[in-house]
């Protein structure tokens, strides 16, 4: 941060002066010689100053400092000194003045002795006798609570309770001497009001306790005061004191010293070299830190005499020293200079005599408001108050010291003088300075830090009064130190007349308030242009992020808008438009449309919802790119030699993009069929994007959509029918026809389309392949999903598609087309002759389901029509995978004598070993089903035959009451209840909670069975070895015994290729056979 220099700072001001001699009616070659000076603050409009002469007179003035209006920093009156009166103290020199307004009465310190007299000097003079060869005196300040215990409050009665601060004197008791001490009482009275005071004595320091006494006077030593006091020796030559709450700092010759009033103890602070100057120390506010002087450097110390901040650097030795808040004073010879207390700055300096005039005094009330400092030459007495820190910026502000205003605000910020309110204003003053002096970014910084500023306060600059937003313009009363706002163009106008003005009083030799740097290179009008544009851009830019009301945010916006386009920032513009924004459109539109920023305007429209009028700029532009619309005048220019076809390709898709963007989101079905034709001219793409949207409330009627579209455009149709038909789940079969017509339609172009590109000549044969790709690539996509939705939709008409197709080479598609139509025959014969697909006929084969389509299928394998030979392959692939399931004696009515044998005979033993096997399968199926219908028989009788014995003790399992000869019910766990508990709970639930119709009861000895998978297909086409493990047939043979479940597992493949019945039968009845005696042998 930049130092102040003394010369720019107006700290205190002068208001009043004052001739004692002249006062006194004096001759002038009699003048009176100052020697002391006292300030005390009798009210808030009243200071008494208090002037010692060297002829020991005591002269009375009352200042009244100049009174300032509350907030505006205004004088509202001339501040005066009066002189009242003055007494005589003798004719020596008053040496101090003490002001104990405690007691309201003056100390005076005059030829060694000590003084009192009345505040207002009313009263004789009296002489405190028992003080002599006094050479300092100073006060400890009290609040009204310490006041009540002090270092002498020891000799109050016993019966009084002594603080700690009082216990010292109690130790050293009451007696003539003790420890060295001596103690003398005089008269001490109880209550009233009292002061405290030290005064250096000869060898010694003496504590003094001066009481206004409660009632009548009594004799004393003064007469009007009752004084109690304590004498500390062994203390010599002592110049100065500063007295810290409990510790007194004393000052000789040879040094620092620091004495406690607690205990006693003096101790030595450091020691003064032999060639430095007389001691000096000064209390500052608040009494709880002094400022030790050595030679020209003052040290701040506490009140234990430890340096606290930093040191002070002074020019010279000063004669006194005073303070007001947050600065020291110093004087001499002829001249006062003001010191930040922090920094240690020399902030101002005022010289009223000329070097050699000699000893000069400074004086302040240490207990009052430090508002006010006055300033004694040797003849003079100047009054000086404190600026208010909004005077002193303003001071430097009317001296165009803008740069100093600066520091000296971050100065008062740093150390939190200012309050908020107050750093706000003074930031938008100096802003508005700064904007007025053409410095448009320094002004802009201080405009941001404002937090009270608000963005209306700008429009004027931007927008000539009166405008829409005239009304919203606070007005905020400043300093006056600025004109009213108007137009920028006008401000950087006066501004460089001022600055040449400025050049012709230079080089007449006269100076001026400009800037140094605009003198030495003036800067262009188009410069400060376009730098106050880019700066008051910036304001508005963190103005939007600001908590604004809507009218403030339309004016921000709008007024940026302007501003953009003043400096032809076309992305910004664009950035701005097509975000939410507050843009009013009516101030922008004819502006916008006369700069041709048509893209700006359009999405200016499409932000406030006009979709309508931004469809129509789009459209505009996308028909007129070639005429500059894309582009401002400047860039065309700087461009011309650029590739036209860049802008010819990507201007229009630019163009229906950004339209498209709009009409996905629109509902307006006539908005959206009117320019849905020109973005398909562009991009099919996006027509199709805007079609098929999601992003809508309400879709489009597909009736309209279908006739608006040019019937051209066959890949608009498609999609938009696929996108009905899939993902809208459209089930109307207009749609679903119209869709496979276009798809076919399709496809049959391109397979067209394909042989005429083979006949093309070998010049471009190059080109015709690579057209010949993508034709075949277009083909076999539309025919993958010509052939996808054939299968897939059941809804269209196939009498109408075979029509178109019937023709074609789409011989696939005919095969599914005639399989809707269950033309079986047909669907066999292409799949079989055509296509020669032996899998896929087989297939269908298996769909239909019946033995006679392989059959048929067979009988077109070995007697194919037009004149094809005979498909040997494909017939015993169909009897190797089928044959099991033909009848062997239409199989051999089929096969043709023209087939080879060792092909035939193989079919045939597979054929009829697949008979055996099935005939085996379902006796051994027949045999078990029987077994277990008889184990079924036989539980169901033994749970008839159950019986239960009821006795005299049997009770009801429900409710607990005995049976008797009441009816009852048992039910199959064994549970008994009562007829009336058994109509209660019904009969599938038991008193043990069990529901035997959701949970069934499996008695020990009962047989389930369970049939596994049979997979017939599989075993018809493998070769026997392959099933021993198969799981071909497999049953579970399930057996509850004594609530226990055992699974046995039987394989039934084992058997599958036994020659002869019997003995499958014979291991059958074996099997069951052990597998009875095994749960017989459990039962037991």
């Amino acid at each position: 941060m930049e130092t102040l220099r003394s010369k720019d700072r107006l700290v205190v001001e002068a208001f009043a002066e004052f001739d004692p001699a002249k006062s006194l009616g004096l001759p002038p070659s009699a003048p009176l010689k100052i020697r002391s000076l006292s300030v005390f603050d009798a009210s808030e409009s009243q200071t008494l100053v208090y002037i010692g002469t060297g002829g020991g007179k005591i002269i009375l003035a009352s200042s009244v400092p100049p009174s300032t209006s509350s907030g505006s920093g205004v004088d509202s009156g001339k501040g005066a000194v009066e002189f009242l009166r003055s007494v005589s103290v003798g004719s020596g020199i008053v040496e101090s003045i003490r002001v104990l307004s405690e007691i309201g009465t003056v100390l005076l310190l005059s030829e060694g002795s000590v003084y009192l007299v009345d505040l207002l000097l009313l009263q004789p003079v009296r002489k405190l006798g028992f003080l002599k060869d006094v050479a300092a005196v100073v006060r400890s300040s009290r609040s009204s609570e310490e006041s009540k215990s002090g270092p002498l409050r020891d000799w109050l009665s016993k019966a009084e309770i002594l603080s700690p601060g009082q216990k010292l004197f109690q130790k050293l008791g009451s007696s003539i001497r003790a420890n060295g001490i001596a103690s003398r009482i005089l008269e001490p009275q109880r209550g009233g009001d009292s002061c405290f005071i030290a005064a250096a004595a000869a060898k010694k320091i003496v504590l003094m306790e001066l009481l206004v006494p409660g009632s009548t006077d009594v004799n004393s030593d003064s007469g009007i005061v009752s004084v109690r006091l304590k004498e500390v020796p062994g203390i010599d030559g002592v110049k100065t004191m500063a007295w810290l709450g409990n510790s007194i700092i004393l000052g000789n010759l040879e040094g620092y010293t620091l004495f406690s009033t607690t205990d006693g103890n003096i101790t030595p602070l450091f020691s003064l070299p032999e060639s430095s100057g007389p001691p000096q120390l000064k209390s500052l506010f608040g009494n709880k830190e002094a400022l030790m002087l050595v030679d020209n450097v003052g040290v701040i110390v506490n009140n234990s005499g430890q340096p606290v901040g930093g040191s002070l650097i002074f020019q010279y030795i000063p004669d006194s020293i005073g303070e007001i808040p947050s600065y020291i004073v110093i004087a001499n010879d002829g001249r006062m200079d003001l010191f930040r207390r922090k920094t240690g700055a020399c902030v101002q300096s005022v010289s009223y005599a000329k070097p050699g005039s000699g000893y000069c005094i400074v004086a302040n009330d240490d207990q009052g408001r430090g508002e006010m400092i006055v300033f004694a030459t040797p003849y003079k007495v100047i009054c000086y108050r404190k600026l208010p820190a909004e005077e002193q910026i303003k001071n430097l502000l009317r001296k165009k010291k803008i740069n100093e205003a600066i520091c000296l605000v971050e100065e008062l910020e740093s150390e939190g003088e200012f309050t908020k309110e107050l750093l706000s204003f003074v930031h938008a003053q100096l802003g508005f300075l700064l904007l007025f002096d053409l410095h448009f970014e320094e002004a802009v910084n201080h405009f941001l830090l404002s937090e009270t500023m608000q963005p209306p306060e700008i429009f004027p600059f931007i927008m000539r009064d009166p405008n829409l937003w005239s009304h919203l313009v606070p007005r905020n009363r400043y300093w006056g130190l600025h004109p009213p706002p108007v137009p920028i163009e006008e401000v950087i106008d006066d501004g460089l007349m001022s600055i040449q003005r400025a050049i012709f009083l230079k080089k007449a030799g006269l100076d001026t308030a400009a800037d140094e740097d605009f003198l030495l290179n003036p800067p262009s009008k188009h410069d400060l242009l376009e730098s106050a544009i880019k700066n008051i851009i910036r304001y508005l830019r963190i103005s939007r992020e600001k908590d604004l009301i809507p009218q403030v945010r339309e004016g921000v916006d709008t007024l940026l808008m302007y501003l953009y386009r003043a400096l032809n920032l076309v992305d910004d513009m664009e950035k701005l438009a097509s975000s939410e924004n507050y843009c009013i459109v009516e101030e922008l539109e004819m502006l916008l449309d006369d700069s041709r920023h048509l893209r700006t305007l359009a999405f200016l429209y499409a932000s406030k919802g006009l979709c309508s009028q931004a469809l129509t700029v789009w459209r505009i532009l996308a028909k007129n790119y070639s005429t500059g619309l894309w582009k401002d005048h400047a860039s065309l220019v700087e461009n011309e030699s650029l590739d036209s076809s860049m802008d010819s390709s990507s201007g229009p898709m630019i163009a229906a993009t950004e339209a498209s963007k709009l009409l996905q989101e629109s509902s307006d079905e006539d908005l959206i069929l009117e320019h849905l034709e020109w973005i398909a001219d562009i991009d099919q793409e996006l027509a199709i994007e805007v079609l098929t949207s999601e992003k809508r409330v309400n879709q489009l009627l597909p009736e309209k959509v279908l006739a608006s579209v040019d019937p051209r455009k066959v890949e608009i149709h498609q999609r938009y029918l696929q996108w009905l038909i899939e993902d809208q789940d459209c089930d109307d079969t207009r749609y679903h026809t119209l869709y496979a017509l276009s798809l076919a339609r399709t496809a049959i172009e391109t397979i067209e389309i394909g042989l005429e590109k083979k006949g093309n000549d070998s010049r471009n044969r190059e080109e015709n392949i690579s057209s010949s790709q993508l034709v075949e690539y277009y083909k076999y996509s539309v025919r993958d999903r010509l052939q996808l939705f054939l299968q897939a939709s059941d809804l269209y008409d196939p009498e109408e598609i075979l029509a178109v197709i019937e023709g074609s080479e789409l011989w696939l598609e005919k095969a599914i087309l005639y399989r809707k139509m269950g033309e079986e025959t047909m669907v066999l014969q292409i799949l079989a002759l055509k296509l020669e697909d032996s899998e896929a006929a087989e297939q269908y084969c298996l769909e239909i389901g019946r033995n006679d389509a392989y059959m048929q299928l067979l009988d077109l394998y070995l007697n194919p029509e037009d004149g094809k030979e005979p498909m040997f392959k494909a017939a015993v692939r169909l009897l190797h995978n089928r044959g099991v399931s033909l009848d062997p004696l239409q199989v051999l009515e089929k096969l043709s004598p023209q087939m080879p044998l060792h092909l035939a005979s193989d079919t045939i033993l597979r054929m009829l070993r697949a008979r055996v096997h099935h005939r085996c399968q379902g006796q051994i199926i027949h045999s078990i089903s029987r077994a277990v219908n008889l184990d079924a028989q036989l539980a169901k009788f033994e749970e008839r035959s159950r019986h239960v014995q009821i006795n005299d003790e049997s009770i009801c399992d429900s409710c607990r009451s005995r049976l008797g000869t009441k009816l009852f019910a048992m039910y199959p766990d064994d549970s008994v209840v009562c007829y009336k508990c058994y109509r209660r709970q019904g009969e599938s639930t038991s008193t043990r909670g069990r529901n035997f119709k959701q949970d069934a009861v499996f008695k020990p000895g009962w047989l389930l069975f369970e049939e596994g998978i049979s997979n017939e297909s599989s075993l018809a086409s493998s070769p026997p070895s392959s099933h021993c493990n198969s799981g071909y047939l497999a049953e579970k043979l399930i057996i509850f015994f004594a609530g226990e479940i055992r699974v046995i597992y039987t394989t039934w493949s084992f058997f599958s290729w036994i020659a002869t019945e019997t003995r499958v039968l014979v291991l059958l009845r074996k099997m069951m056979h052990l597998i009875v005696e095994r749960v017989a042998y459990e039962t037991r």
